[in-house]
């Protein structure tokens, strides 16, 4: 009966604490280092019904050995313990690669205490005796300014991505896209890579993003590198992270992309750009699950779900030396290949209409008619810049409050309805195989699967 009652009770202890301290602190990990066993246990007392994970040591030996095979995000450390003091165990460690934040315990507030804990790296500390809620209170502060710094952290690579015509949904009803949007369900709650791939503009960053949200860690941030816009001698820093020294002897940590992502969704376009050793280096992160920083000696584990795409030819780029083959057959497990708009003409109308409502939206101008001739001249272009120039099309005309010549129509033209009916769609595929066999009834015919005399009384009826 306990052994039942007990994850309730700490069930209940966590949805207290989320409600009081915020969410962060029930995912959070924690490492309790006191040579006092009543100490550590009374910590560990408070903090276990109420954060993910917490692990005790005796001293620093153990530790150190704690740190080497996992990732806390937080640790408890006291400062006066036999040998090593606290203090000096954590400035050994930043130098050997220390990634989490330090609350230290200590009897002895005096300013030299004080001074000498900032210089090691400790983010607050706690005054000997202390009672429950000022751990609670430091942990909780902690969390907070962890996921405030992971959170700047990744804004830059989200305004970077030009997330708001990204955020959109999957859009379209055409078989190539319904075969996508299956794959995708069935992919998205596998640890698996995925390999988008595709021209320009086809929606690959869309795709990746419908992924993240149907995964479980679609509430864990899903972050966007174009692995060609950051410099080839700076992308191993920021991917990896690293420490250095600063002038004043003290060791810095700098958290890289993979760091900050923990837990999430990692989104590498243009992933024939990065250089080799950064390849061969994301090879073994992925084979691995851990990340070595630029300067560490110390490993870190790290879980991230990665999705990769490119429009590059990947077998060429491996032929001529740009991409390892061993990393193209690890992220190639699962392709998803993005079709070019100009194949999925059926999906134009979706498209179109929600980029008139949310364009005109955001811009404060009035929507333009979607009439039956205008979206007939857009199944008859090519869109060599796909999905991204379709968008880019309306927002010009709706700035300029008119559709551009090749695509407008003269006289009356009704407006077209939410859902087409059949006989639009007939019409508007029967006139775009026409287009294609410039004007040839007979081979338009032979394309179709029909007869001519279809066709010719068709168009015979549409001309009336």
């Amino acid at each position: 009966m306990n052994q039942l009652e007990r994850p309730q009770s700490h069930s209940r202890s966590k949805d207290r604490a989320s409600s009081e301290f915020g969410m962060g602190l029930s995912a959070a990990s924690v490492l309790v280092v006191d040579d006092e066993p009543g100490i550590r246990n009374f910590i560990v007392k408070i903090l276990e019904p109420v954060v993910a994970r917490v692990e005790q040591a005796a001293n620093t030996e153990v530790a150190s050995r704690f740190l080497d095979a996992n990732h806390f995000d937080i640790v408890i450390l006291d400062n006066v313990m036999p040998g090593t003091t606290g203090l000096e165990w954590l400035s050994e460690q930043r130098k050997l690669g220390f990634f989490a934040d330090t609350i230290l315990i200590t009897a002895f507030a005096d300013m030299d205490t004080a001074i000498e804990a900032m210089r090691a790296g400790a983010v607050d500390f706690v005054l000997k005796p202390f009672r429950s809620n000022q751990i609670l209170n430091a942990v909780a502060r902690c969390v907070d300014r962890v996921n405030l710094r992971r959170e700047n952290y990744l804004l830059k690579y989200e305004l970077a991505s030009g997330n708001e015509q990204v955020r959109a949904r999957l859009l379209g009803s055409s078989p190539e896209i319904e075969k996508i949007r299956a794959t995708m369900a069935r992919a998205a709650p596998l640890p698996t890579p995925v390999l988008l791939t595709g021209d320009t503009g086809t929606g690959k960053e869309v795709a990746a993003r419908a992924i993240h949200l149907m995964s479980p860690r679609a509430e864990k941030p899903f972050v966007p590198i174009n692995c060609a816009t950051i410099a080839g001698d700076m992308i191993e820093h920021e991917l990896f992270g690293h420490i250095r020294q600063d002038a004043g002897g003290r060791t810095v940590r700098h958290d890289g992309v993979f760091m900050n992502a923990n837990g999430g969704t990692l989104y590498l376009d243009e992933i024939v750009e990065l250089p080799l050793p950064v390849q061969a280096a994301l090879l073994r992160v992925i084979e691995q699950r851990k990340i070595r920083p630029v300067g560490s000696s110390r490993e870190v584990p790290l879980d991230l779900r990665f999705l990769f795409a490119t429009n590059a030819d990947m077998e060429a780029a491996v032929q001529d030396g740009r991409l390892r083959e061993d990393l193209y057959h690890r992220i190639n497990v699962l392709n998803i290949q993005m079709p070019s708009l100009r194949t999925r003409n059926g999906d134009l109308k979706e498209l179109a209409l929600m980029f008139i409502q949310q364009i005109s939206k955001s811009l404060g101008v009035p929507p333009l008619t979607l009439s039956e001739g205008v979206l007939l001249n857009m199944a008859r272009y090519d869109w060599p810049g796909n999905v991204r120039e379709l968008r880019n099309l309306i927002e010009r005309s709706l700035i300029v409050g008119e559709w551009a010549s090749e695509f407008a129509v003269g006289g009356s033209d009704e407006e077209v309805e939410a859902v087409d009916s059949l006989a639009a769609v007939e019409r508007r595929h029967i006139l775009t195989v026409l287009d294609a066999c410039d004007g040839n009834r007979a081979e338009a015919a032979r394309r179709l699967g029909i007869s001519r005399k279809t066709i010719d009384r068709k168009c015979a009826m549409w001309n009336d």
